[in-house]
């Protein structure tokens, strides 16, 4: 299988402009300008850290993350990509785990949008620095992130909390990661193609990407130890989504019983978590998060298995075919791409 990484494209600094307007620090902005950059989706720029891609505006929130959270056993960790079907897996989870306490028709996704309720670790709870005490949240404590597995924090590897993984197909992530920043991204910046966007998406520069190496961290640590990671695709999600939500339920260790499945409370889990009952519900329709750059609504496009196929031309597709097969090829790991 091929290793390579991405080769950043080292852009020239400019003193005349402030590059990063998010980023308040000034030793943060120092960091920046001495990190490979390529051009950003959703800022000016985009930040090679390590070995992933990270906008400015995140990368304090990332770093606040890395050295300062303590996970406990009984956590709960939900990880992806941007436009993965993160909303999708928070709503389903967090419905799973707190039925015994709350009906459907009492859930507090029905007045609180499901980002406050499993909030993000890099992109909210330590935005900006932050290092809050988060030591009195009741177990489990279910949170997100976008970070790859070789970069979490150390106590999230070392103890027994559950990671929950969902992949999607890169096709639809990249389509549905193209509208998103289209959406979001600040006025006073130069518009950015689909084809430059894809550019970088191949070559690996997107957000929280290389996207291989980001499905191979946790693909292989979910080989490695099942009872830690379970892998979920998105693909199977919809193709069977009672079947994954009955895996996804056993391995949080909140398994449906007989009755429960007889009550049907599975289905109503399935339909109330689906993309068109969220897309209705209130706290889904207005606000915005991240300071203003994305709108709730945003996070609720199509949902669509396939819907690639209404915006890369066929030679685009044979060239991400192409990445996918030799950066995944030999790992066991076979995506539904529909091509």
């Amino acid at each position: 299988m091929n290793n390579t990484k991405s080769v950043a494209l080292q852009l020239p600094n400019t003193e005349e402009e402030d590059d990063e307007p998010d980023v308040q620090s000034q030793e943060m902005k120092k960091f920046l300008k001495s990190l490979p950059r390529e051009r950003g989706w959703l800022n000016r720029y985009q930040y090679l850290y390590g070995d992933f891609w990270v906008s400015g505006f995140a990368l304090t929130g990332v770093i606040s993350f890395q050295q300062n959270f303590q996970a406990k056993d009984s956590d709960v960790i939900l990880a992806t990509l941007p436009k993965s079907g993160t909303t999708w897996l928070k709503a389903i989870v967090y419905s799973i785990i707190n039925r015994k306490i709350c009906s459907l028709d009492n859930s507090p996704l029905n007045t609180t949008n499901v980002h406050d309720l499993v909030p993000f670790l890099d992109c909210k709870v330590y935005l900006n620095g932050q290092n809050p005490d988060l030591s009195g949240i009741p177990p489990p404590r279910v949170f997100t992130t976008h970070v790859p597995y070789p970069s979490l924090p150390e106590s999230i590897k070392s103890t027994t909390c559950r990671i929950v993984y969902l992949c999607r197909n890169p096709f639809d992530s990249f389509v549905s990661l193209w509208h998103f920043h289209t959406r979001a991204r600040p006025k006073d910046l130069e518009p950015i193609s689909l084809e430059d966007c894809f550019d970088m998406f191949c070559a690996g520069a997107s957000g929280f990407g290389p996207f291989w190496d980001h499905f191979l961290g946790f693909w292989k640590e979910s080989l490695k130890n099942p009872k830690k990671v379970l892998f979920l695709t998105y693909e199977d999600m919809q193709m069977d989504n009672k079947l994954q939500m009955k895996r996804l339920a056993d391995f949080l260790g909140y398994p449906f019983v007989e009755n429960e499945e007889k009550e049907g409370i599975i289905d109503k889990i399935s339909k109330f978590c689906s993309f068109e009952s969220m897309r209705e519900l209130q706290p889904n329709k207005s606000g915005n998060k991240r300071g203003g750059h994305f709108d709730v609504s945003s996070f609720f496009r199509k949902g669509e298995v396939g819907d690639w196929m209404n915006y890369l031309t066929p030679s685009m597709a044979d060239r991400l075919k192409k990445v996918v097969d030799e950066k995944l090829g030999g790992s066991g790991l076979n995506l539904k791409l529909l091509c």
